[in-house]
């Protein structure tokens, strides 16, 4: 039981992947786990990497973007990219909603290249408050979370 659980919580820890991919994959698999227990642990594990991100990513990232070994410093080029594209998206989404409520949206709503990660980048990039930046992305990451788990148990049980 304990590897089931460990599975989902490491998949949805993983960048890009997160628990938009966790979830059906706990799903698909039928690994024996509760649809509430399989929400539960994702959300856990796309949660516990936010203040890491928060606070190291972006120094991290920069200092990876000047070392002289071409695939780090490339890596690192593109995930500050990312980031910082990120950002420019959300502040120009926020418009009248204001900015914690569209970086709650840009993470809710689960689609590639969004989620907690790259949410998470984003607000460090832009300095915003940690409290409602972790507030914002604990709601998106359930809201996103609800939506996958509904998505993959109508989608798997139509299919098989």
């Amino acid at each position: 039981m304990l590897w089931k659980i460990l599975i989902v919580l490491i998949i949805s820890m993983i960048p890009l992947i997160e628990l938009r991919g966790a979830i059906p994959v706990a799903i698909g698999m039928d690994l024996g786990l509760p649809e509430w227990a399989v929400l539960i642990i994702a959300t856990i594990g796309n949660i516990i990497p936010i203040p890491i991100i928060y606070f190291f990513a972006r120094k991290v990232l920069e200092w990876g973007s000047k070392k002289k070994w071409k695939p780090l410093q490339q890596f690192c080029n593109f995930c500050l990219k990312k980031g910082k594209k990120g950002g420019e998206k959300l502040l120009k989404k926020a418009g009248n909603y204001g900015t914690y409520f569209a970086l709650f949206l840009f993470v809710a709503i689960p689609i590639p290249g969004t989620g907690a990660w790259t949410g998470t980048l984003a607000a460090s990039i832009l300095n915003l408050d940690f409290k409602k930046t972790m507030f914002a992305i604990i709601a998106g990451v359930l809201t996103a979370g609800i939506i996958m788990l509904l998505v993959s148990l109508g989608l798997f049980r139509w299919l098989f």
